[in-house]
C-alpha cells in the first residue's frame, strides 16, 4: 500500500528593497528573516550535521553540491510552527512545516505569506528611509527565476526509473490547474510578441528531463536524494517544477493530484503507459498556448492536449479511489474533495475557462490583465502589463492584485493565524515546534529529523527524528506539557 502523503512547500520570495541606494539582495533578506527573528521568536540555529544535497536518486554523487556559503552563514532559523524561515541564494525563503494532508499544507502555505508580511513590518520599522517589499512569484522578468518547491514521502522500494517516467506527464501537463500565469517569455529564442501570455511562470526555465541541479538546467524530475529521515525505508520526492500560487485552490489541487498520482504510482496502479516524446518541449508548448489547443507527443506518438492529458489522469484517479481508497492523503474526505475540484477545475478549462478565475491562479490573472487593458486601451507588451503582473503577487494585502481578483478562501483567518506560531498536529513538527516553544533555551540546533539539547551536562544530547509520523500530538503532546524542563522532557523519552 502507498505511503501516508506528508508533504511541505518550500516558497523563495522575490524581494525588493525601495529607497536604498545599492541595496544588496543577500543582506536585505537576512534583513528581513533577522528582523522577524528578533521580533516574534527565539532564534534557533538550522543544524546542517545531516544535509546531503549531493546524493542522486539514480546512485550518483555530487561531491561538491555542499550547502550553499550564504545558507550557512547568514540568516536561518527554526520557527515555533516546525517551518524553517532563512535566506536561500538571494531570497527569503520559507519551509513549511511537515503536513498530513493538504489541506493542511495550504494553511501553513499561507501562514508563511503572514509571516512575510510580519517580517517586512519589523525590517521596514529598522528602514525608516527604505522599504522591504517582497512577492511571491518566480520571475524577476529578466531572465532569473526563483523556486516553489514541494516535497512528498514515498517508499525507498518504489523503482525511481518507473516514479520519473510514470509523474513527468502530469508535471508538464498540471500547469492548466496549478499556473501563477505571466505576461510574455523567457525562453531563449522566444519573443513577448509571439508569447504575450503564458500558464506558467517557471515553464521557461526547464532544460532536462531528469537532473540534479536546481539552479541551472533544472530538471523537470529532481532526483535530489535527500529523505530528512529514515533513508532506509524512505525517500522524499523534491519537485522543483510548479509556481508559487496566491490562489489556494490551484495549491491544493498542486498538491492534492500529485499526492494521488503519485501514491498510484507506489502501487503500480498508474496503468498504461503515457510517457512523453520530449517533455521539455511540451511543458512550454503547453504554458505557451492558454487556449489550450497545444498538443504533447507520447512516446508511441499518439498525440493528445494538454487537458486531454489531465481528464485520462483524473479517470485513472477515480478508478484508484474505488479500489485502493485516498487514505494515503489523511483523510477519505480530503481525497474526495481533491477528485472533485480537480474535475470542476478540468470541466471549466474545457467551456469558458473564466468560470474558473476563482480557482486557477492563470486564469484569474489573465482576467484581470484583459480587463486592464480594455479599459486603458492598451497591448501585451505595454510595460504597464508587467507591473500588474508582478503586484498579483504582491503579498501586502492593500497592494496585492490578486486579492482584489474574487480568488477562493479554503483557508479560515483563525487557523492561518495559528498557524503562524503553532505546529500541525499529526506529523513530528509537532514535537519540533512545541520543543522550540518551550524549551527553546535548552536548544542549540535543530533541523528536519533532529533537535540537539543542551541541558548543562558534559555534551550535547541529539534527539533524531527519524519517522515523519512519530513526534506527534497523540504521541508526546502529554509529555511535553507534563515535563516541566528539557531534563525532565528528556528522561521521559528514554524512558
Amino acid at each position: 500500500m502507498a505511503l501516508p502523503k506528508v508533504v511541505g512547500i518550500e516558497t523563495e520570495y522575490g524581494i525588493v528593497v525601495r529607497g536604498v541606494a545599492d541595496a544588496n539582495p543577500i543582506t536585505s533578506s537576512s534583513l528581513l528573516v533577522n528582523a522577524y527573528l528578533g521580533q516574534y521568536t527565539d532564534k534557533i540555529a538550522w543544524d546542517f550535521e545531516d544535509e546531503t544535497p549531493g546524493i542522486d536518486a539514480r546512485g550518483y554523487r555530487a561531491f561538491d553540491a555542499m550547502p550553499p556559503e550564504v545558507e550557512s552563514h547568514l540568516a536561518n532559523a527554526v520557527l515555533t510552527n516546525g517551518a524553517r524561515f532563512y535566506v536561500d541564494h538571494a531570497h527569503p525563503e520559507i519551509s513549511t512545516p511537515e503536513c498530513r494532508d493538504v489541506l493542511e499544507a495550504v494553511v501553513f502555505d499561507r501562514a508563511g505569506e503572514e509571516i512575510m508580511r510580519r517580517a517586512m513590518a519589523a525590517a521596514n520599522a529598522a528602514l525608516p528611509n527604505g522599504e522591504v517589499v517582497v512577492y511571491k512569484n518566480n520571475s524577476d522578468g529578466k531572465g532569473n527565476s526563483y523556486g516553489c518547491h514541494e516535497n512528498y514521502l514515498l517508499a525507498r522500494e518504489l523503482p525511481f526509473g518507473r516514479l520519473v517516467s510514470q509523474i513527468t506527464p502530469h508535471f508538464v501537463t498540471r500547469q492548466l490547474i496549478c499556473g501563477a500565469g505571466k505576461v510574455g517569455c523567457e525562453s531563449p529564442g522566444v519573443s513577448a510578441k509571439q508569447v504575450p501570455y503564458q500558464l506558467s511562470q517557471r515553464a521557461d526555465f526547464f532544460e532536462e528531463e531528469v537532473g540534479l541541479e536546481t539552479t541551472v538546467k533544472r530538471p523537470i524530475v529532481n532526483t535530489r536524494d535527500e529523505p530528512h529521515c529514515d533513508s532506509q525505508k524512505y525517500r522524499r520526492l523534491h519537485v522543483i517544477v510548479g509556481d508559487a500560487n496566491m490562489a489556494e485552490v490551484s495549491t491544493f489541487l498542486k498538491l492534492g493530484t500529485t499526492s494521488i498520482l503519485l501514491a498510484m504510482i507506489e502501487d503500480d496502479e498508474l496503468g498504461d503507459d503515457l510517457s512523453l516524446h520530449d517533455p521539455v518541449c511540451d511543458i512550454r508548448a503547453v504554458s505557451f498556448d492558454p487556449t489550450l489547443r497545444a498538443l504533447v507527443t507520447l512516446k508511441d506518438r499518439r498525440k493528445m492536449t494538454g487537458l486531454d492529458m489531465q481528464w485520462e489522469l483524473l479517470r485513472r484517479a477515480r478508478v484508484y479511489q474505488e479500489t485502493h481508497g485516498l487514505e494515503c492523503l489523511g483523510d477519505e474526505g480530503i481525497g474526495k474533495l481533491v477528485l472533485e475540484r480537480w474535475q470542476e477545475a478540468l470541466t471549466g478549462l474545457e467551456g469558458d475557462r473564466f468560470t474558473v478565475s476563482h480557482m486557477i491562479d492563470w486564469v484569474a490573472k489573465e482576467r484581470v490583465l484583459q480587463a486592464f487593458q480594455e479599459r486603458h486601451d492598451i497591448g501585451w507588451n505595454d510595460a504597464k502589463m508587467r507591473v500588474l503582473d508582478l503586484q498579483y503577487h504582491d503579498v501586502r494585502p492593500e497592494r496585492s492584485v490578486s486579492a482584489r481578483a474574487g480568488l477562493e478562501r479554503l483557508t479560515a483567518d483563525e487557523d492561518v493565524d495559528r498557524a503562524v506560531h503553532f505546529p500541525p498536529l499529526t506529523t513530528r513538527a509537532y514535537f519540533r515546534g512545541r520543543c522550540l516553544d518551550k524549551f527553546a533555551d535548552d536548544i542549540v540546533t535543530a533541523n528536519w529529523d533532529s533537535l540537539v539539547f543542551d541541558t548543562g551536562h558534559n555534551s550535547l544530547r541529539r534527539v533524531p527524528m527519524m519517522e515523519p509520523l512519530r513526534g506527534t500530538e497523540a504521541h508526546v503532546g502529554r509529555l511535553i506539557d507534563e515535563s516541566d524542563t528539557a531534563n525532565e522532557l528528556l528522561r521521559k523519552l528514554g524512558a
